[in-house]
C-alpha cells in the first residue's frame, strides 16, 4: 500500500510507520524505507526535517526526507531537535575526536598517515555525508538532498575544524537520479588553482590529481589490509589485480616481496601508480601493466601462478536487486584468482558490495577455489578500517569484506 500524505498542524512534518516495521528503527537502524511508511503528515519537501513515529505516535527520531529515494528518511537523532548548525557541528567535532582517539592523523615515524576518512555517514550519525582528508585538502560527498541543502554549514564547520587549503566536492552523478539534485563537482571552497592532492598513508606519499579515481579519490578503507599484506609478502611473488594506483603493490614491495606485478585497466591509474612507486623509491620493485584484471589472472595461471594474489574488484552488487548476478560474477573472478595462485599460496579476496555478506564472500571463495580444484582455508577475515565505523544496529554499514585464504590442491 502506498503511503498517504496528509495535512497537519504539527510544526514538524511527521512520518508514521506501519505496524511490523518499527523494531529495526527502535533499536537504532537509521533508515526508514518507503515501504515501511503508513502516512506522511505536514507536507514535507525534499530535504526537510521530519519526525518519525510508531503507529501509536511515539517518537522514534528526527531525520531528513528524501521523497525520490527508496530510503525515505535518514535519522540523525532519536530526539525532537532541529538538524541544523549546532547538531551538525557537534557531530562533525565528535567525528574528528574519534579519529584522534584511533590515532588519525598519525605522526608515527615511518608510518605517518595524513589521509583518512573524517566523516563516514551513518557511522558518525551524519547520514548522507562523507568527508575524506587528503593532507591539507578535504573531499566531500553530499549523498542526500537534505545534506546538500545544509552544505553551507558543513563547509563552515570543516573550515573551523581543519582550515583546509581547499574543499573538493566528489558527489557522484548517481545522486541526481536517487535524490533529485545535480551535484557540484571540483573545488567548491578554497584554492581554485589546486590540481593535486598530497597525503601520506603508512609512510607512503601519494600525489593524485583532484580529478583522479573513484569515490572521493582513494580507498582509505583498505588501509589495515594493506598493512597486513605488507607483513605476509616477504619472499613471495605477488600479483595485485584491480590495483588502482598500487596501494597494495607498494605494501608488498616494502614488505620485501621478490616480485610485484600491478594490473589495472585504467591507463591513468597505471601511470599514476608507476609515478607513485618511483617517488617512494620502489619503482624498480613493481611492474605496472594496463590490462583487464580477469585476463591478467588467466595469463598468470598459464604461466604457473603467483605465491600471493590480491583481488579487490569494483562493487558488483550496489543493491540487493543486483546480488544474484553479482555472486555469479564474483565466483568467476574467485575461480580465476584461485587458478592464478600457486599451490600452497595465498589469496586475498575482497568485496565492497554491501549486499554481499562475509558469509557470502567465504562461500564465493570456497566455490571458486573448488572450481579450480583447490581447497580454500580461511586464515583471516577483515573489514573496513576503524575510520569507517558502523553502528551496531546497521549491518548494511559493514560494506567491505575481505578474506585471506590458503589454497592447497584437492586430494
Amino acid at each position: 500500500m502506498s503511503s498517504k500524505v496528509l495535512t497537519s498542524l504539527h510544526p514538524t512534518p511527521r512520518v508514521t510507520l506501519k505496524a511490523g516495521h518499527v523494531r529495526p528503527v527502535f533499536f537504532g537502524h537509521p533508515w526508514v524505507f518507503q515501504q515501511a511508511i503508513d502516512r506522511i503528515e505536514g507536507g514535507p519537501q525534499a530535504g526537510d526535517e521530519v519526525e518519525v513515529v510508531d503507529p501509536q505516535g511515539n517518537l522514534l527520531g528526527t531525520g531528513l526526507f528524501s521523497p525520490k529515494s527508496a530510503i525515505a528518511v535518514r535519522l540523525f537523532t532519536r530526539l525532537s531537535q532541529p538538524i541544523e548548525g549546532d547538531l551538525l557541528r557537534r557531530r562533525m567535532t565528535a567525528a574528528k575526536d574519534l579519529r584522534a582517539a584511533i590515532g588519525l592523523p598519525s605522526r608515527e615515524r615511518g608510518r605517518e598517515t595524513t589521509g583518512f576518512r573524517l566523516v563516514h555517514g551513518e557511522g558518525d550519525r551524519l547520514p548522507g555525508l562523507i568527508v575524506d582528508v587528503f593532507g591539507d585538502v578535504v573531499a566531500v560527498q553530499m549523498n542526500t538532498i537534505g545534506i546538500k541543502r545544509r552544505e553551507g554549514i558543513v563547509f563552515e564547520v570543516l573550515h573551523e575544524l581543519l582550515a583546509p587549503r581547499a574543499i573538493l566536492d566528489r558527489t557522484p552523478e548517481s545522486v541526481k537520479r536517487l535524490e533529485g539534485f545535480t551535484p557540484s563537482s571540483g573545488i567548491v571552497r578554497g584554492d581554485a588553482s589546486l590540481e593535486k592532492v598530497s597525503f601520506v598513508e603508512r609512510g607512503f606519499r601519494f600525489d593524485l590529481p583532484t580529478t583522479a579515481g573513484q569515490k572521493t579519490g582513494y580507498y582509505f578503507d583498505q588501509r589495515e589490509l594493506r598493512d597486513r599484506v605488507e607483513r605476509i609478502a616477504r619472499g613471495k611473488s605477488v600479483l595485485d589485480t584491480y590495483s588502482f594506483v598500487g596501494g597494495f603493490a607498494l605494501a608488498a614491495a616494502r614488505g620485501e616481496a621478490n616480485e610485484v606485478l600491478a594490473v589495472d585497466e585504467s591507463a591513468e591509474a597505471v601511470a599514476l601508480g608507476a609515478e607513485i612507486s618511483h617517488a617512494n623509491g620502489l619503482g624498480d620493485r613493481i611492474s605496472f601493466v594496463r590490462q583487464d584484471s580477469l585476463r591478467a589472472l588467466g595469463d598468470a595461471s598459464s604461466k604457473g601462478g603467483y605465491d600471493l594474489v590480491l583481488c579487490d574488484p569494483p562493487k558488483l552488487a550496489p543493491s540487493r536487486a543486483n546480488k544474484d548476478a553479482a555472486l555469479q560474477s564474483y565466483r568467476k573472478i574467485a575461480r580465476a584468482s584461485a587458478r592464478a595462485t600457486k599451490a600452497d599460496g595465498t589469496l586475498v579476496f575482497s568485496s565492497c558490495s554491501g549486499a554481499v555478506s562475509m558469509e557470502d564472500l567465504v562461500r564465493i571463495v570456497a566455490t571458486g577455489a573448488a572450481d579450480a580444484r583447490m581447497q580454500a582455508t580461511v586464515l583471516e577475515r577483515c573489514t573496513q578500517g576503524p575510520d569507517h565505523p558502523v553502528p551496531a544496529a546497521f549491518p548494511e554499514g559493514l560494506y567491505l569484506k575481505s578474506v585471506i585464504v590458503h589454497l592447497s590442491p584437492l586430494d
